[in-house]
């Protein structure tokens, strides 16, 4: 396993919670690091640029707060998530102040991150991993200096690859050996046990922490995510750009046939268009990965954590009982 220093112990289950455009806020990332996991959310959710700063310094303070009353508790560093793509005109400010702060991890998407910000992260000792959906991709964000890697597969929420994780993880392993979290219908202690099964050493959930109480999402988002299975996803670039799952009642809601829908044109990539509507991605346009079948209720944090504890400790159990030495 590559867990890095930083993590070590600090972790009550192999996860990391992917950041989610408008939904994860202070809010769902304390109570995500509280429950011991890594929370996260994009430096873009925090609007005006400078509330950036002001965010930070709120889970700073609340998560020190808490491990002053609790010096025993299991309290998960936290991290900021960077769209590196050169449409994100607040990249550079949002990375000065994510450095000002020092955090502790930090997620680039749709992108290879410059080396001035890698080498001034790695500084103050942070962590940086890539979300990517290639080997291709991959090996470009390695040979930048990045330190994990977050492999994006089939059935992934929001913007996802292709690749199925059997093929990514075995190729992926073949050429690094560094810190690899897993993306892609992980919404049960099963395959979060899976994910390390593998080989890799984090889980990377986002839909599963949408339909929590915590979360910044509309109510009628996160009924949806408790009535749909994966039958229920679609995989369309019309909204943003980019090829990404998404549930298909908020498709219909906004006038569109959600199995007949028309190839965006990715030059044109826009993170707030809902296509040839009125409605918005991520607002109207709900993305969701195809483990929403998991989803049974819309729960605090806390609970959700204590059931992927049971039911990764049953499948654990379990086997021990099938495998032979």
């Amino acid at each position: 396993m590559a867990i890095p220093a930083q993590f070590e112990n600090q972790l009550e289950l192999p996860i990391i919670g992917a950041p989610l455009f408008i939904i994860s806020t202070p809010d769902l990332v304390i109570a995500q690091c509280k429950a011991g996991i890594a929370g996260s959310f994009p430096a873009l959710n925090a609007r005006p640029q400078p509330e950036l700063s002001t965010w930070l310094t709120r889970i700073e303070d609340e998560l020190a707060a808490h491990k002053e009353e609790n010096p025993n508790a299991v309290i998960a560093p936290y991290g900021v998530n960077q769209i590196v793509h050169h449409s994100n005109d607040r990249l550079d400010a949002d990375f000065e102040t994510i450095i000002e702060h020092k955090v502790p991890l930090i997620i680039t998407s749709l992108g290879v991150p410059e080396k001035k910000y890698i080498d001034r992260i790695h500084e103050y000792g942070g962590i940086i991993m890539s979300d990517v959906i290639s080997v291709r991709h991959a090996k470009k964000v390695i040979s930048a200096g990045v330190d994990g890697l977050i492999l994006v597969c089939a059935g992934a929420g929001g913007h996802a690859g292709t690749l199925s994780p059997f093929a990514l993880v075995s190729e992926v392993r073949e050429f690094f050996d560094g810190p690899l979290a897993l993306s892609g219908s992980i919404a049960n202690g099963q395959s979060i046990l899976s994910t390390q099964a593998l080989g890799a050493d984090f889980a990377y959930l986002g839909t599963a922490f949408i339909a929590t109480t915590e979360a910044n999402a509309d109510q009628g988002y996160k009924d949806s995510l408790v009535e749909c299975a994966a039958s229920d996803i679609v995989y369309s670039s019309l909204f943003t750009g980019v090829l990404g799952n998404y549930l298909k009642p908020s498709v219909k809601n906004a006038g569109l046939d959600p199995d007949n829908l028309p190839e965006a044109d990715k030059t044109k990539m826009n993170f707030g268009s809902g296509g040839n509507t009125g409605a918005k991605a991520w607002k109207d346009i709900w993305g969701a990965g195809q483990g929403t079948g998991s989803i049974h209720a819309v729960e605090s944090v806390a609970d959700v954590m204590a059931r992927f504890k049971r039911e990764y400790t049953g499948a654990l159990d379990n086997l021990k009982h099938v495998v032979r030495d």
